[in-house]
């Protein structure tokens, strides 16, 4: 019987017991290996993450989805690789196909604030302190979240001092509005951008007080058809005033990032919009510290002109996470100044790699946090019957 079902090509029973026992060993030695593999982004293994999906083992040929809940275009190649290079090391494995790619959920925010429509994650970029970077660091955050391949918007909550249309080359530039209601943000360099800077003469001061100021902001963000974003980066102004509170108490925010030098008196200020963030329950995804240290563009001099080691302290006394440290360096302002900022202009440089990392730490954090299901809810219709 044996042999007359290999002639025939028919498998008896036990055979194919035995072929399907095979398969599963070999699967199970897989996950295995997947279970030992550390993302570097997020230090967790792929297998108890779940970020392997359609895992499939056709004698011996091994294939599998690897998706990722945050941002990290630059990085699919070096995961493909990493798990290439694992898999094929086992005995039984005679190909290993993967496909990485990133998915992008919406995230509950502490308050059940409803969210933003079409926006799945607001991040809120603060600074206590006036001229520590924190517009070029919201920018930079930005467009390195759009090189990651995110959906991405750019609001400028500066009300009194926006920056942000020069910054990205757009100062130039009016929003229309196809029904005198509604406004189109400006697109550039893939982000979609608004500012109170594109409505108002570039020379004109803003000479409001705090409601008005505070209305404006919302209607910045409530009035803008920003379409479907993966996250909205919300560029704020220095201090705790009206427009942090307003933000943090009536807008859905995410999380936020603090952005600060490692000077004591910046720092002093960082921990007051820290403090207040913690107070109306907005979650802190991380600290900047920008001008970090100097580095002579002559002989390569490193010399730290505002200090050392203060955002470190800050991140370990509030258990927070420094996730990125930027030098003073002259190109950073240059491109700005220029409406090209560094991820832009010099998108392959050691500058546009840390804030791509800072990018996808801050996406990472926030793909942490527990998802918003509210748009799966099925609504409720009570009809006459």
């Amino acid at each position: 019987m044996k042999l007359f079902g290999k002639l025939f090509g028919v498998e008896s029973k036990q055979e194919k017991l035995g072929n399907d026992a095979v398969v599963d060993l070999l699967l199970d030695e897989v996950k295995n290996v997947l279970a030992a593999l550390i993302d570097p982004d997020t230090g967790k293994d792929y297998l108890t993450s779940k970020n392997v999906k359609n895992l499939v083992n056709s004698d011996g040929a091994i294939s599998l989805d690897l998706i990722l809940g945050y941002p990290a275009q630059s990085q699919f190649a070096a995961r493909e690789a990493q798990i290439v290079a694992a898999l094929s090391q086992i005995s039984g494995v005679k190909s290993v196909a993967v496909k990485v790619s990133s998915v992008i959920t919406a995230h509950a925010v502490a308050r059940g604030i409803p969210l933003q429509k079409g926006v799945k994650n607001i991040i809120a970029v603060a600074s206590g302190k006036g001229g520590v970077g924190k517009s070029t660091t919201s920018v930079n955050l930005a467009l390195a979240l759009a090189a990651e391949g995110a959906k991405v918007g750019l609001l400028d909550a500066d009300i009194y001092g926006p920056s942000q249309p020069t910054m990205m080359g757009v100062a130039d530039l009016h929003p229309e509005s196809i029904d005198n209601k509604y406004i189109k943000p400006i697109e550039k360099y893939g982000v979609m951008n608004m500012s109170i800077g594109f409505l108002i003469d570039p020379e004109q001061p803003m000479v409001w007080r705090g409601p008005m100021v505070t209305q404006a902001l919302t209607q910045l963000l409530n009035d803008t058809l920003w379409g479907e974003l993966d996250y909205l980066v919300i560029d704020l102004p220095p201090g705790t005033g009206d427009i942090q509170l307003t933000l943090s108490q009536k807008v859905p925010v995410t999380g936020a990032v603090i952005v600060t030098t490692p000077q004591d008196i910046a720092l002093l200020d960082a921990r007051k919009g820290l403090k207040m963030f913690e107070k109306v329950g907005v979650p802190i995804l991380g600290i900047v510290e920008n001008m970090s240290m100097h580095v002579c563009s002559n002989c390569g001099h490193i010399e730290p002109i505002f200090g050392e080691g203060g955002g470190a302290k800050m991140s370990a006394d509030y258990g927070t996470e420094l996730i990125g440290k930027l030098p003073l360096d002259l190109s950073i302002r240059l491109n700005t100044d220029a409406g090209k900022p560094s991820v832009v202009a010099e998108p392959d440089g050691e500058i546009a790699a840390i804030y791509k990392a800072i990018a996808r730490k801050v996406a990472v954090k926030v793909a942490a946090k527990s998802q918003d299901f509210s748009s799966k809810f099925p609504k409720i219709v009570i009809q006459n019957t």
